[in-house]
This record gives structure tokens, C-alpha cells and sequence, in this order.
């Protein structure tokens, strides 16, 4: 889920836009094609019958992630940020890349993340069709491909945010909290102070990087829109490799998931659970209507999770012994 008037790209894999040259010259050999295909129906040259479209397959899992241990590989980039009183900035972090960087960290209110406690626990009632999810796999291997991230991860935070799309608000308005809205519940209002972009404007042209599927479901007339589920997801990925993510589903792809949700108690549950529903689906295969694993949950937990909770917790009880201390120095005087 995760504002000035000319947003900078975020860095991340970003590769060179396509040229759109190619698709006005595949446009207009179409075009012929399809007048030909005309008259060649129309003449009786070409029967009634139409071939069977094959069904889309999920793009290969490119490889199967060990289950982490605890305090074999913790999240000691975001635990240093916390311990240091950095938890919303988030700035300068470094993942193994040798550059620093500033996190994009969606930073959702108090009301969203106490509704979103009881939304992020994993449901799987609501059953979705392989039909369905057909129409999202070549967009995860395009955004996989052009940003460096494993679709799995991709797909595991379309999972939380949407339901693979099916949440009843996903093509129309913004969620219960009035910011975020599409697939993957970008955030629209966090940059509603003048000269500050929201988490949207930060990623929304990611589609230009990549070839867009000819045919998918909810394609808009309009681009970018967080509603197309092209844009969403391209920004998605684009958003994830900013924040360190690559293939490996590893400390950080955790932290990514994290600065996607934003930097809270709620944000470590939902990192949990993204991470372990992508470690999951690359040991065992991706499973559209599985429920995430609760023994792969605290794996991740007890590995990343549990250690920035910790320090989360104890920045809270910090702050209020520091308030307490405050008041008694002013009620002394």
C-alpha cells in the first residue's frame, strides 16, 4: 500500500524504456493482417471455427528459498534504523549494493493500521479462479524482468493488498482509509503537502519500462492509473526495487515488503506474511488458493521480524518513560 510537482524516478534495476516504434510498425502489420483475414472470411476462403487459445501458465520459479533460521541472516538494516531513532525516515540504508539510499516507506495512519491488524490476517474463503489469475502472469514475468524482483515476491503482496485483485474496491475508489486505492493499494494521499509527491507519483510511470501485455483484463483508457493492473503492478516492482529487492526472497526482500507497507508493529506482520507466502510458493509451487503456511510465518518472524519488533517496542517504551520524566520535571518546578 503503500509527495513536489515533478517527482523524481526512485533508483532501483530500472532499464532504458522500450522505443515505441516496434508496436506502430506491429500496429499497422496487423492492421493489414486483419484486412486480409477480412476478406479472406468474407470470401469463404477462411472457415467459422476458431483456434483454442492455451491457457497462460506462472512464470518459472527461478529457485526454491531456504526456510530462514533465526539470527542467521536478521533484518539488521531496518534493526539499526529503529535503534537509532530512524524507523520513519528510513534514510541511507544500504543493501549490499555499495550506494545509499532513501526508502520509500508508505506510512499508513493509526486508524489504517489498527483496521489493517485484523484485514492482514491471511483469508482464504474467497476462491479465485485459475481463469482469473491467467490474465496476471505475463504482467508479473514482464515486472520481473524489467525490475529484478522475483514475481513471487510480486505476487504474494498482490495477494495481501487485493486478493489478486478481487477485493470488491480494487477498479473504483480508494480503500476503508480514503488513501490507497487498484491491485496493489498505492497510496494517492500521502503527498498531499505542497512540494511532496505521494508514493503513487513516486513510481507511477514504471509501466514505460516494460512491454505492456496486448490483452489483459482492466486495461484503462488512461495511463498511469493504480486501477490498470499493468501500471500497478510495473510500479509495484518498480517500488520494490527501490527498496532492495531482487530475486533471492531473502533479509531483503523483508525489508522491502516492510517499507511497502510503512514502518509499524502492523508493517512487521505484513512483511512476515508476504515473505513467507513467497518462500512458500517457491518450495512447494504457486499455489492460487493456499493459505500462507503459520509455520513459515514464524520462521520469517523469528529471523526478521521478531528483532525489529522488539526494537519497535522498546523505541515506544522509551518514548513514553521520556513523556513520564517530562511531566514530573515540570510538576517539580
Amino acid at each position: 500500500m503503500p509527495g513536489s510537482s515533478t517527482p523524481t524516478a526512485p533508483a532501483a534495476h530500472v532499464p532504458t524504456p522500450p522505443s515505441e516504434r516496434g508496436a506502430w510498425l506491429l500496429a499497422c502489420a496487423v492492421g493489414g493482417l486483419g484486412a486480409a483475414v477480412l476478406v479472406a472470411v468474407l470470401t469463404g476462403v477462411v472457415g467459422r471455427t476458431t483456434p483454442t487459445v492455451p491457457a497462460a501458465a506462472p512464470p518459472p520459479v527461478l529457485v526454491a528459498a531456504v526456510t530462514p533460521t533465526p539470527g542467521a541472516a536478521a533484518s539488521m538494516s531496518v534493526l539499526a534504523e529503529v535503534q537509532s531513532g530512524g524507523a520513519r525516515a528510513a534514510n541511507g540504508r544500504r543493501h549490499g549494493k555499495g550506494h545509499a539510499r532513501a526508502a520509500i516507506v508508505a506510512q499508513p495512519s493509526s486508524v489504517q493500521q489498527s483496521l489493517d491488524a485484523a484485514r492482514f490476517i491471511d483469508q482464504t474463503e474467497a476462491h479465485i479462479s485459475r481463469r482469473w489469475m491467467e490474465g496476471f502472469y505475463p504482467i508479473y514475468a514482464v515486472a520481473q524482468r524489467t525490475f529484478g524482483v522475483n514475481w513471487l515476491l510480486i505476487a504474494s503482496i498482490h495477494r495481501q493488498e487485493s486478493a489478486f485483485s478481487t477485493a470488491l474496491t480494487t477498479y473504483h475508489g480508494l480503500n476503508f482509509a480514503g488513501c490507497c486505492g487498484g491491485p496493489m493499494q498505492f497510496n494517492v494521499m500521502n503527498g498531499s503537502r505542497p512540494g511532496i509527491p505521494s508514493t503513487w507519483d513516486l513510481v507511477s510511470d514504471s509501466y514505460i519500462y516494460g512491454r505492456r501485455p496486448s490483452i489483459y483484463d482492466h486495461m484503462t483508457a488512461k495511463h498511469p492509473s493504480i486501477y490498470d493492473d499493468f501500471d500497478a503492478i510495473m510500479a509495484a516492482a518498480h517500488l520494490l526495487s527501490a527498496d532492495g529487492a531482487e530475486f533471492a526472497l531473502d533479509a531483503s526482500a523483508w525489508d522491502a515488503a516492510y517499507d511497502y507497507y510503512g514502518h509499524d508493529a502492523t508493517g512487521v506482520t505484513y512483511a512476515d506474511q508476504v515473505l513467507a507466502r513467497a518462500i512458500g510458493w517457491s518450495q512447494h509451487g504457486f499455489c492460487i488458493n493456499c493459505g500462507v503456511e503459520g509455520a513459515m510465518v514464524e520462521a520469517v518472524q523469528a529471523a526478521y521480524g521478531a528483532p525489529v519488533l522488539a526494537a519497535l517496542e522498546g523505541e515506544a517504551s522509551s518514548a513514553i518513560t521520556a513523556r513520564a520524566k517530562g511531566r514530573e520535571r515540570h510538576h517539580s518546578g
